[in-house]
């Protein structure tokens, strides 16, 4: 992989300065940097051929139509679905919300939903709703010591009662990477079903959702160099056609009429009302050619290679406290020593270092960490060694965070 010529190909890695300083971009679990082939398929798009979808009997509006479905297409192709099992969404945490609404007709008294602690609010707090409204029980798979998910917990965990299971493939701050494939397994002796938050694992490695066997993953594509406000649910074909929509609107109807009966499309555009977010389909598009170009499992194999890194120069800064160093994902959780992570993101913000700090939407796993919050840096196949070493010798000194922080200014 040449990552000085891919580092060309993003706007904002080509003399971008923050606090004076190259920027270097350690962010990427938040969101990911864009290429400029995703920037100028938005500008072509709203040029040339800015049209609505699925609305229109003109030629612009046709070519929307088809590269709309192309992208559809696309996207089933990345990870190996059919095209009808694909909805668009506005991100992962609306497609989280739309299986957890969707399913609750399904759901009764008594019935239990698994989770872990190390979830993200977005695969938490709707099937909190869930069970609130249905009078379920939400109950917690146990996390190792290190805090990964076990096949061995998990078994320990399921019983008849067990209706769904929700979890996140690869954890947004420790960075484990969960065994989907044999997780499913053993979730399907109990007929219940399996819902996969695949935020942070669709943009970073090779996702085969039929080896898999999940029911349903949510993903963003402002993770994986798409615009924002746009993001995908897949789901099993016969699941999606016995699942109640969000929302209702224009689009997402064959017919109705003034008594309010109302007939539904089939999957997936019985999900989709309204108009969608055409210009984040257009990037889609572009960012998966793009990463199709250079090949996941490049970038899983660049991503890895780049945590090792980071983890082997960080254990030599006594000042550093990690958190997950044997995870496999290109995330980095740490502290610095007595320095509030909140003060140590301002203080590697002074030094063009740009990392998430506080509880990453993760509130109940501070609890197992026992602390307040970390400072989380996550790397993207487009970062280099040589920005983890000015990242590690900013950790050096910022142990003593204030005068660190003055006598860069």
């Amino acid at each position: 992989m040449d990552v000085d010529k891919i580092r060309q190909d993003f706007p904002m890695l080509r003399g971008i300065k923050m606090q004076g300083k190259p920027l270097i971009y350690f962010d990427n679990a938040a969101t990911s940097l864009k290429p400029q082939c995703v920037l100028d398929a938005i500008l072509d798009y709203y040029r040339n051929f800015n049209a609505n979808s699925h609305r229109g009997d003109y030629d612009i509006a046709h070519h929307v139509d088809v590269l709309f479905e192309e992208t559809r297409e696309k996207i089933a192709g990345f990870i190996n679905a059919n095209a009808n099992e694909i909805v668009f969404t506005a991100n992962t945490s609306m497609g989280l919300n739309m299986v957890a609404y969707g399913l609750m007709p399904k759901i009764k008294e008594g019935d239990e939903i698994l989770l872990s602690e190390a979830e993200h609010a977005s695969n938490l707090l709707p099937w909190f709703k869930v069970a609130e409204e249905k009078k379920a029980i939400i109950r917690y798979i146990p996390l190792t010591k290190e805090g990964r998910l076990t096949v061995e917990n998990l078994k320990k965990s399921l019983s008849p009662r067990t209706k769904i299971v929700s979890l996140a493939h690869v954890s947004n701050v420790l960075g484990y990477i969960l065994d989907v494939k044999s997780f499913a397994k053993e979730i399907h002796k109990t007929q219940a079903l399996f819902v996969v938050d695949g935020a942070q694992s669709v943009p970073h490695m090779k996702i085969d959702v039929q080896d898999l066997d999940c029911d349903f993953l949510c993903f963003s594509g402002h993770k994986m160099l798409a615009p924002t406000g746009i993001g995908v649910l897949y789901g099993k074909y016969d699941l999606l056609c016995d699942m109640e929509p969000l929302m209702s609107g224009g689009g997402m109807n064959t017919h109705f009429n003034m008594c309010g009966k109302v007939g539904l499309q089939n999957p997936p555009l019985r999900f989709e009302a309204g108009t969608p977010n055409i210009e984040g389909v257009v990037g889609f598009y572009a960012a998966i050619d793009y990463l199709n170009a250079i090949g996941m499992e490049n970038i899983d194999k660049r991503e890895r290679a780049l945590k090792k890194y980071a983890i082997q120069e960080l254990q030599q800064c006594e000042n550093v406290i990690l958190y997950n160093k044997e995870s496999e994902s290109g995330i980095v959780t740490f502290n610095i020593k007595g320095v509030f992570s909140q003060d140590a993101g301002s203080y590697f913000n002074s030094k063009g270092i740009c990392v998430r700090t506080g509880l990453h939407c993760a509130k109940i796993l501070t609890d197992f960490l026992k602390t307040d919050g970390t400072v989380r840096a996550s790397f993207a196949f487009y970062n280099t060694e040589a920005e983890i070493d000015t990242f590690v010798e900013a950790c050096r000194n910022g142990g003593n965070f204030l005068d660190a922080f003055f006598d860069d200014k």
